[in-house]
């Protein structure tokens, strides 16, 4: 249970004290009320002596009488009626409520701090979400206990109000005192008059109340002298007769009112009397609104006691008081001045607006001399009265039963023996309505019990009631038994040292019998009450709640709902606490005080409750609490508090069913709506549905992007409906970086950043966005739906404040006035600013039961300036449901407007130490757009733009660039991650046609009906296709009319695809970049993005050769202009497998562009030239290439040489747009390859410092790997044939094939990459490479040799012996420096297979040569070889060796040796 303020002892004490009645005269009456008091209620506060009395029992034993306190009532005083009583008892919790600004108690209890005695309701509701730290702070000790006010107030108007009753006596007066003013005319004649009324109401038999102890009541004369306004002298003188006549012991002089009139304000005195007639006289405020708050028409639904009328009608209405008075006995003119404390029992005086003051004639002498009243009256009269009283029944109780003379030593005796059995309470008959005439024996002792509870004799007493509880029981008086079998176990409770254990079972009997035996509830609550605070003394909090717990009943709610939360205290006090019996018992507690109309009392309990089942997975729990709290909320006119609790229902998953999320939705929005009518607040609350998502909140600047209108598509930029790709984003960020660096000449300002048209969590939100004015900003925002109800949303639009600021003055534009649109929404015009900013509404937005959907609303600045975007405004509301009836129409749906803001949380810093270190965030402006002045729009649409291609294909297009806005752009470029896959042509082409259809069966070649013959060269300049050294260009600029492109503008260009080289699925990304004419401080330039996807299919494989020619050139021959030729096998294989519908491919071209090389002629047959290659067949073609022609001067820049071989009568010129733009587009092979080189060259020079003639080394390499260099680009251009809808179409396209190097297959397909495995890493540096030398198999190449002699020599050996034929030797220096070279003709063939073939021969003249040969320099030795005889012969004996001439002491190597050179010697 909760704390009281008062022990156990003091509790019981105070609960069974002496009874004393007042009879006053009219004159005594008004003498007290010159102080605003009725006599009774002059004496109250001092009612209490502060010293001990002092008794003798039967056995003359001294009996110390500590703290007693007396009752002093008027003899008047009516028992109320049961409807009273619960009015009273309902008024006294009322008004008894938490205080408020005193720290909150804060019991400890396991995991839980729980705030038990409320500073007020918002301290534990469940939206306090800091509810646990600061009760932490409240709390310095570890344990509070909570006090429960209320409760006690309760208690104490409980046992006050109990009537007297007939089997018991402890209320009932044991005296009178008789009150007479000493102005009275004849004082002893108005004394024997009231004596005479007290004896007629006590004996005469007419009055069942009041109820007194024994038949000879102690009398009590009391002369009142009024001070300031009274005869001293002849009070005292009557005084003195009251002495003679009555006694000294049963007569009292008391003066009082000191002062004649009230006391100012600095002279005012102490009033103790208002702590007891303050409850009594004036409702508090907290009552009165209580009782007010009962009649407020709410959706609570009330359960009305059946059994308890006045229950029922305290739910719907106030508790008033009954004003008017019992008057006590009809007839009787005295008992007027008895009525004010009857009025008090009844209900207490209306209350005043004003406070009255009490004792305002007393001074403290007053005061001290009342209280010496009260302790002679006590001492001198009432304790010997009682002595004498259990004297006298002792010695009757005695005398009746023969027994010995004290009945103290006699039940010693009786106790001694065995016991007899009790019969149980279900074995007895129903006797509850026996009566004992008053001279019974059994009421004696019971009399005589009670005389020795109400002085603390405690042990007799114990021994009377448990001697009265065996003859009860043996009469089966059950009402009589229970009585006494209560009394005896508090008796045996507050025994000073504990001589006997408390009897708890004496207590649960008598429970059980009040209430099943006497149906006497009133009497069985008393029981509970006095013996769960003994069991709570004893630290029984378990017996002790289950007590309460079999108390509560239908018969009174307010009861079970205190009786249950003592309960909840007690589970919360346990040594292990129960927490959660605590909170399911304090929601029974709360759900009893809502149906005894305590509302306060009842929202209390729940909010108590809701700190167990918060966050701990009892949803359900959950949502049945705050639903409660909002509706007691709503009632009490907390409407912030019910609105919280019904927002905290439904934010949460809930698992509740979809009826039961459709009625706490309309109670939310009944509630909301009751709210905001009321309220004159223009700015709109926050709503709690639907979920708003704000970090997932996305914005877009700029139109929605148009759809494909034909064969017209426009260019897909960005839109809302596409994914964030991190790297897609990284890309188009290149992309821009790329072109912005080539449009300011080089270099990417400082400042750059990539244009983001849409903002997202993934984007970089540091930075404020910039939008352009007349352009719209869309906002999407993710709404959820957590419950299974559908929501309907009306009005959505957006909630924004913009700042108007003109940038174009400097620096950085003058700011205007702030303007919001918060009070037009809250009003109701979202587009009254729409001068300024039009705002989208969207007027019906309908999200599904447990839907993710988002909303995109959209504003129009018309102005520039600063703008942030705050919130999400809308109507919340419910479905319309039909209601399933014929007649009725479906239900009006109930909208409440309101809002939700749009806080984003930026990204973690984590940059400094001091940001790592701590949990810090960063701003993100994504909703904070700068509206910069109007820049020029772009929209971009391609014409017959393919969807597929064959890999190598030409296929000619068209753009249109249109310029939207009104304003002129310019510098327009494109970017592309994929440069060779497109081209607009070069400058000096020829014109096009100036529309798609005039071109739609032309060739997109520029072709020449040219037959087959020696290869047409042309000189190309790269910069004629805006290409610069060896990168191919990434960025192309458009060529514009005028340089520039009006508002409303149009241009269609041409533009030439080539399908991918690899087959598959390709991702092509343009990016299109123009600037404003007029220059704009805040924006510089604009891109437009567009991705197409293209489908490659396979079409040819080209695999290309290249070998050294044997042939040198002859002296004077066309073919001398080059120095050397080679030959060049194209291999062509048609891999496509009729995808397409293709039907064969037609190589009608073979051409070559090269810095150093050129086709010459085709040397296949003349019938194989027209190759037609259909599915998988293979054709070879073999060509002649021979070296171009030194251009002085361009040493460092030469052209391009384009050689041209048709194989049909049509020559295509590939020097021209598309076939050049495409070759210089085309990716480098070589790159790879170069960059080895370079790696190998930085480790030479790496070698350089530790071998001396690594220099050298390093540039014979580089000479000797020169001689195997080509540099020759080959493209095959072809025709394909297709079936399409039964016509038959000719695509043409082109491959590449760059040689590189001589004896090196190049292939047009690229070869898919061998993933590389995973290397290790090395913890050592890895040792330098070793010095690159070129191999013998390149320095065997240096030199060319041919021999030049007869094929058939005849030669008359008869004649001559010896026959002598000229040969000639020509060397070939093949290399790009000084050659030493040695030929040894000494060299002959010794192998037996030759010598049978050939004959010998030997060499004549000189037989070794040493000469040294300039680059390419061709050089001819006459030699002369002699045969001795007819015969076949092979001259190619000559062994040649070459080295570099600065190749130091290296060695000479042996050059490859001709093919076998015959010669025929016939004799003649």
């Amino acid at each position: 249970m909760a704390q009281c303020a008062q022990s156990v002892q003091e509790f019981v004490q105070d609960s069974f004290v002496p009874t004393v009645a007042v009879l006053c005269s009219a004159d005594a009456e008004r003498v007290t009320r010159r102080n605003n008091l009725s006599f009774p209620e002059l004496l109250r506060p001092f009612c209490r002596l502060t010293s001990e009395g002092h008794l003798r029992d039967p056995n003359n034993l001294v009996v110390v009488v500590k703290g007693l306190r007396i009752s002093v009532t008027g003899v008047n005083t009516q028992p109320l009626q049961p409807g009273e009583v619960r009015k009273l008892l309902s008024q006294a919790v009322s008004g008894c409520q938490p205080p408020e600004g005193l720290p909150a108690n804060v019991v400890t209890a396991g995991d839980y701090d729980l705030n038990i005695s409320d500073r007020s309701v918002k301290a534990s509701v469940p939206w306090y979400s800091d509810w646990k730290d600061t009760f932490t702070q409240l709390s310095s000790s570890k344990f509070y206990t909570a006090t429960t006010p209320w409760f006690e107030a309760y208690r104490e108007n409980f046992l006050q109000s109990m009537p007297a009753s007939d089997h018991e006596f402890l209320n009932h007066y044991l005296a009178c005192m008789l009150v007479v003013s000493s102005r009275e005319a004849a004082p002893t004649e108005q004394f024997q008059r009231l004596s005479q009324e007290q004896h007629r109401v006590q004996h005469s038999g007419e009055y069942t109340h009041p109820k007194w102890f024994i038949p000879n009541t102690l009398k009590y004369y009391v002369l009142l002298h009024d001070i300031s306004d009274g005869d001293e002298q002849r009070a005292d003188s009557v005084y003195e007769d009251m002495k003679q006549r009555y006694g000294t012991q049963c007569c009292y002089l008391l003066k009082i009112n000191s002062r004649a009139a009230a006391a100012g304000p600095a002279e005012q005195m102490p009033d103790p009397w208002s702590q007891y007639l303050q409850k009594s006289r004036a409702q508090s405020p907290e009552a009165c609104e209580d009782a007010a708050v009962n009649n407020v028409e709410n959706n609570v639904s009330s359960e009305v006691d059946g059994h308890d009328v006045s229950d029922a009608l305290s739910e719907s209405h106030p508790l008033e008081l009954d004003q008017t008075s019992n008057l006590g006995y009809p007839g009787n003119p005295s008992v007027a001045v008895n009525s004010i404390d009857t009025s008090r029992k009844q209900g207490g005086l209306p209350a005043s607006s004003t406070p009255v003051a009490h004792g305002a004639c007393l001074t403290l002498n007053d005061h001290d001399r009342i209280r010496q009243f009260i302790q002679e009256f006590t001492f001198r009269g009432l304790l010997p009265h009682i002595e004498k009283n259990i004297r006298q029944l002792n010695d009757q109780l005695v005398s009746r039963k023969g027994l010995s003379r004290s009945l103290f030593s006699a039940t010693k005796k009786w106790f001694g023996g065995g016991k007899v059995p009790e019969k149980s309470i279900a074995e007895l008959k129903n006797t509850a309505g026996l009566l004992y005439p008053p001279e019974a024996p059994e009421l004696q002792i019971r009399k005589m019990a009670d005389l020795c509870f109400l002085v603390q004799h405690y042990e007799l007493a114990y021994s009377c009631y448990h001697t009265a509880k065996k003859d009860f029981l043996s009469d089966q008086a059950m009402l009589y038994a229970a009585g006494a079998l209560e009394m005896a176990a508090m008796s045996a409770f507050l025994q000073s040292g504990a001589p006997r254990p408390y009897p708890a079972h004496y207590m649960e009997t008598a429970i059980q019998t009040y209430r099943d035996v006497c149906k006497n509830m009133v009497l069985a609550e008393r029981c509970a009450l006095f013996s769960a605070e003994v069991l709570k003394s004893q630290v029984k909090y378990s017996e002790a709640a289950a007590l309460l717990i079999k108390m509560t009943s239908e018969d009174s709610d307010l009861r079970s709902a205190l009786l249950l939360e003592q309960a909840a205290h007690c589970f919360i006090n346990m040594r292990s606490p129960m927490v959660r019996k605590f909170a399911f018992h304090m929601i029974l507690s709360g759900h009893r005080f809502s149906k005894a109309g305590q509302k306060r009392h009842a929202l209390r309990c729940y909010c108590q409750a809701m700190q167990v089942y918060k966050g701990k997975g009892w949803t359900l729990a959950e949502d049945h609490i705050n639903f409660t709290i909002g509706r007691q909320s709503f009632t009490l006119r907390q409407p912030e508090n019910a609105i919280a609790a019904f927002r905290h229902i439904l934010i949460n998953d809930s698992k509740q069913v979809a009826t039961q999320q459709s009625a706490f939705l309309r109670e939310y929005l009944y509630v909301y709506k009751s709210v905001s009518q009321s309220s004159s607040d223009v700015t709109l609350p926050q709503l709690p549905l639907p979920c708003l998502h704000s970090a997932q909140t996305r914005v877009f600047f700029g139109h929605e992007r148009r759809l494909a209108e034909g064969e017209k598509q426009a260019a897909t930029h960005v839109w809302l409906d596409q994914e964030y790709d991190g790297e897609q984003a990284q890309l188009w960020a290149e992309l821009e970086e790329q072109v912005v660096g080539v449009a300011n000449k080089g270099s990417v300002p400082i400042g750059f950043q990539p244009t983001q048209y849409c903002l997202s969590c993934h984007t970089d939100n540091l930075r404020y966005p910039l939008a352009v004015v007349e352009e719209p900003i869309i906002v999407e925002v993710v709404f959820r739906n957590p419950l299974k109800v559908p929501l309907a949303l009306a009005e959505l639009s957006l909630l924004w404040k913009f700042t108007p600021k003109d940038f174009s003055r400097p620096p950085g534009g003058v700011p205007g006035e702030a303007l919001s649109n918060e009070k037009e929404a809250a009003a109701g015009r979202v587009t009254a600013l729409n001068d300024i900013i039009s705002t989208e509404v969207i007027p019906e937005f309908t999200i599904g039961p447990e839907e993710t959907k988002v909303a995109r609303l959209q504003l129009l600045p018309h102005k520039t300036g600063e703008l942030q975007v705050l919130s999400v405004l809308y109507s919340l509301g419910t479905v319309e449901e039909d209601n399933g009836t014929s007649e009725g129409s479906p239900s009006r749906p109930t909208f409440v407007r309101g809002r939700q803001d749009l806080e984003i949380q930026g990204p973690r810093l984590n940059t400094t130490k001091e940001e790592k270190t701590s949990v810090r965030h960063g701003p993100d402006h994504r909703l904070d757009p700068v509206i910069t002045p109007p820049m020029p729009l772009l929209e971009v649409f391609f014409i017959n733009f393919p969807t597929g291609l064959l890999c190598g294909e030409i296929r000619k297009a068209w753009v249109e660039f249109v310029n939207v806005s009104a304003v002129p752009l310019t510098g327009l470029r494109v970017a592309s991650t994929h440069p060779e896959f497109f081209t607009f042509g070069c400058a000096a082409s020829d014109l096009t046609p100036v529309t798609p259809t005039a071109s739609e069966h032309c060739s997109a070649y520029k072709t020449m009906a040219t037959p087959p013959s020696v290869a047409a060269t042309m000189l190309v300049s790269p910069a004629m296709f805006g290409v610069s050294g060896d990168d191919r260009p990434t960025v192309a600029e458009i060529p514009l009319v005028g340089g520039g492109l009006g508002p409303g503008e149009a241009l269609q260009i041409p533009l030439w695809l080539r399908g991918p080289d690899r087959e598959g699925v390709h991702e092509i990304n343009f990016l299109f970049y123009y600037e404003s004419v007029e220059k704009n401080a805040k924006l510089s330039h604009r891109v437009l993005r567009h991705k197409a996807f293209i489908c490659a299919s396979r079409s040819l494989s080209v695999r290309a050769t290249a070998c050294h020619s044997n042939t040198l050139p002859r002296r004077g021959g066309a073919e001398e202009e080059g120095g050397s030729s080679m030959l060049v096998f194209v291999d062509v294989e048609n891999i496509n497998t009729s995808e397409a519908g293709v039907r064969e491919f037609h190589i009608v071209q073979v051409s070559s562009s090269s810095r150093q090389w050129r086709l010459h002629t085709c040397i296949n047959p003349t019938g194989d030239r027209d190759s037609r290659l259909a599915s998988r067949e293979r054709g070879k073609l073999c060509f002649r290439a021979t070296r171009c022609r030194t251009q002085e001067g361009e040493t460092h820049a030469r052209k391009y040489t384009f050689a041209d071989l048709n194989l049909g009568n049509e020559q295509i010129v590939s020097s021209t747009t598309p076939c050049a733009d495409f070759f210089f587009r085309r990716g480098s092979p070589s790159e790879a390859q170069k960059g080895g080189v370079s790696v190998g060259g930085a480790n030479h020079t790496r070698r350089q410092s530790l071998t001396p003639a690594g220099g050298a080394d390093d540039g014979v390499t580089g000479v000797v790997q020169k001689c195997s260099e080509v540099e020759l680009n080959i493209i095959v251009l072809w025709k394909a044939y297709v079936v399409e809808d039964n016509k038959q179409l000719i695509l043409e396209g082109q491959l590449h094939v760059a040689l590189q190097t001589v004896g090196k297959e190049a292939c047009s397909v690229p070869q898919k990459e061998e993933a590389q495995e995973m290397v290790l890493l090395k913890f050592k540096p890895d040792q330098p490479p070793p010095v690159s030398r070129p191999t013998l198999e390149q320095l065997s190449r240096l030199i060319k040799t041919c021999l030049h002699y007869p094929e058939s020599y005849d030669h008359p050996f008869p004649q001559k012996s010896l026959c002598m034929v000229p040969v000639t030797l020509t060397l070939s220096n093949c290399s790009l420096a000084q050659v030493d070279v040695i030929i040894d003709l000494r060299h002959k063939t010794t192998s037996p297979e030759s010598l049978e073939v050939h004959g010998t021969f030997t060499w004549l003249g000189q037989t070794q040569y040493k000469l040294q040969l300039r680059p390419h320099e061709v050089q001819r030795l006459v030699l002369k070889a002699c045969f001795f005889q007819a015969g076949v012969y092979n001259l190619g004996t000559p062994r040649v060796f070459a080295k570099m001439a600065q190749a130091g002491t290296m060695c000479e190597t042996s050059q490859q040796s001709s093919m076998p050179a015959l010669i025929v010697i016939n004799s003649v």
